[in-house]
C-alpha cells in the first residue's frame, strides 16, 4: 500500500504542477496583458525584468506545490501505518 500512496502522490504532484502552471499563466496575463514570458524561438519582446519576475513567481509557485504535495503524501503514508485497516 506504501507504493501505491507514493505513486499517489507523484499523481497529485504532477496534475497540481500543470494546474497551478495554467493558473500562473492566466494570473499573469490578466495582471500584464501580456502572455507569459516563455521560451518562443525568435521572441525578444519579453524584457529581461519581466522574463526574471515571471520565472521567480513560476519557481516559487512550483517550490510551493511540491513542499505541499510533499507533506500531504507523507501524512497519508503516516495516517496508513496507524490504521491501515481504515484507509
Amino acid at each position: 500500500m506504501n507504493v501505491i500512496l507514493k505513486l499517489l502522490g507523484t499523481g497529485v504532484s504532477i496534475l497540481a504542477g500543470i494546474v497551478s502552471a495554467k493558473a500562473l499563466d492566466f494570473v499573469w496575463e490578466k495582471a500584464t496583458g501580456q502572455e507569459p514570458p516563455k521560451d518562443a524561438e525568435g521572441s525578444l519582446e519579453a524584457s529581461l525584468r519581466s522574463a526574471l519576475v515571471f520565472a521567480l513567481v513560476s519557481g516559487a509557485v512550483s517550490s510551493a506545490i511540491r513542499v505541499l504535495t510533499n507533506r500531504g503524501t507523507q501524512k497519508a503514508i503516516q495516517r496508513y501505518k496507524r490504521t491501515p485497516e481504515v484507509v
